[in-house]
């Protein structure tokens, strides 16, 4: 009987982008090692000016570098500083440093270089969030890696979209209980709490529509789920006089609408209608229903997080430029003959703007608690998942948070698809039961937009 060959023990040369993306990788990599070259202690040191995320993060990989190297005469550097204390999950690795002159990613690229000769028993791997500098390092001969441990999940399409087809058969099987049905669960189904399901073929004495059955899960187990069905806001109601156009357009309002569901995503491209429903549906939970205070409005800027002092006047002033896409919709919302749900929405002018809808920035969240607010964080595709789960943990009692973007349309470098923190939320929030998520994949601003958008 051969013995297993014990994994190859790898030490990771790590870029500056990884660390200020995530500050926390240099605990990421279990039993295998950490090196840092001169070059990125200068560029960590150069960033950790200022009040952005960017500085914050290269201050705390300082704080940690300070923990690490603490009690370490100089002399003992060299042979490489444990990582963690030998408890169970702590990584095994050695933090090293690569002492060669110069700045840049060309030190970057020497410093691995020399790894590579200094340490032949260890295979050399560079770990960037630079695309160029992952290549111009395999040109070089040096194994190069993007950096995956903030992944929220492997494959995208894996991501739930919150709306599935019903099966016939299975709602064929439904029998009534309560307001609602008891649909036994099919093999492999992933339904859970505010799961949205619909069904085109209906079911005799309980059609709601012409387009079939709606409804949404309530509660569920292992065997079978208890299914109620929606309001109807494209034929029979409608939210501060917007209705739904399509189906996933009407789910997305009912869990807007929701006061048991704290937290709602919506997913799609533009022109699928995420910014008009959720103004509707708060300014129809805040003006109508006086659920919520008021409305607080942020999205992520192109700075991410940078101060926005270079444009003149109040935080909501320079976060105004930001915010077109919710301004242009609550113009519509609130302009006069509108078909708005009230009198009240009928008369109302710019003064709404100001009275109960905020727009805030990012830079101002940390410290702050939302208490009965309708809190929207637009564009959320372009924060990272420590960035959504601080402004999400900013909520306090009777508040509702919807996170809107598109996770195909993202700004921010170093972010992909994988690693956004939309996406991270989504798949992280699935199965809490006061959490909702549709993806909207229909457009419906105008025919020119809809053809456009197929033909361009």
């Amino acid at each position: 009987m051969t013995t297993p060959k014990p994994p190859e023990r790898r030490v990771y040369l790590l870029d500056t982008s990884v660390l200020i993306h995530d500050p926390t990788a240099l605990f990421r990599f279990e039993e295998h090692d950490i090196c840092l070259a001169m070059a990125v202690l200068e560029e960590l040191d150069a960033a950790k000016e200022g009040l952005s995320e960017v500085a914050r993060n290269a201050r705390q990989v300082s704080r940690f570098l300070d923990a690490l190297l603490a009690g370490h005469a100089p002399g003992e550097l060299a042979e490489g500083v444990p990582l963690g204390a030998g408890g169970p999950g702590d990584p095994a690795g050695l933090l090293r440093f690569e002492t060669s002159p110069g700045g840049g990613d060309a030190a970057i690229l020497a410093a691995a270089q020399q790894l590579r000769e200094r340490l032949p028993e260890q295979t050399p791997v560079l770990v960037s969030k630079d695309i160029n500098l992952r290549i111009r390092a395999q040109v070089a001969g040096i194994a190069a890696e993007d950096y995956e441990s903030d992944r929220a999940i492997d494959d995208v399409d894996l991501l739930p979209t919150g709306v599935d087809p019903l099966p016939a058969e299975a709602w064929a099987a439904a029998t009534a209980e309560g307001q609602g049905w008891r649909v036994e669960r099919p093999a492999g189904a992933p339904w859970r709490v505010n799961q949205c399901l619909y069904t085109a073929d209906g079911f005799e004495g309980v059609v709601r529509s012409a387009d079939g059955f709606e409804g949404v899960v309530r509660s569920a187990d292992a065997e079978a789920v208890h299914l109620e069905p929606v309001s109807d806001y494209r034929h029979r109601r409608s939210v501060w006089g917007v209705r739904a156009r399509n189906l996933e357009q009407n789910f997305a309002l009912n869990l807007l609408m929701d006061p048991e569901i704290d937290l709602v995503s919506l997913i799609g491209p533009a022109g699928t209608g995420k910014t008009l429903l959720t103004l509707a549906a708060g300014l129809a939970q805040t003006l109508d229903e006086g659920r919520y205070r008021e409305i607080i409005a942020t999205r992520a800027t192109v700075a991410l997080g940078e101060e926005i002092g270079y444009l003149p006047g109040t935080e909501e002033e320079k976060m105004t430029p930001w915010m077109g896409a919710l301004m242009d919709n609550l113009e519509v919302l609130t302009a006069p003959g509108a078909g708005a749900a009230s009198d009240w929405a009928r008369a109302a002018s710019a003064d709404l703007l100001h009275s109960r809808v905020r727009i805030r920035s990012l830079s101002f969240m940390r410290g702050r608690t939302f208490l009965e607010k309708f809190v929207i964080l637009d564009e959320a595709q372009n924060l990272t998942a420590k960035q959504m789960k601080a402004l999400i943990t900013r909520a306090g009692p009777g508040t509702k948070m919807v996170c809107l973007g598109n996770i195909g349309q993202i700004d921010t470098p170093y972010l992909t698809e994988a690693t956004s923190g939309l996406t991270y939320v989504v798949d992280r929030l699935k199965d809490w039961p006061h959490s909702g998520h549709v993806t909207l994949r229909r457009g419906e601003r105008s025919r020119l937009a809809d053809y456009a958008s197929e033909a361009l």
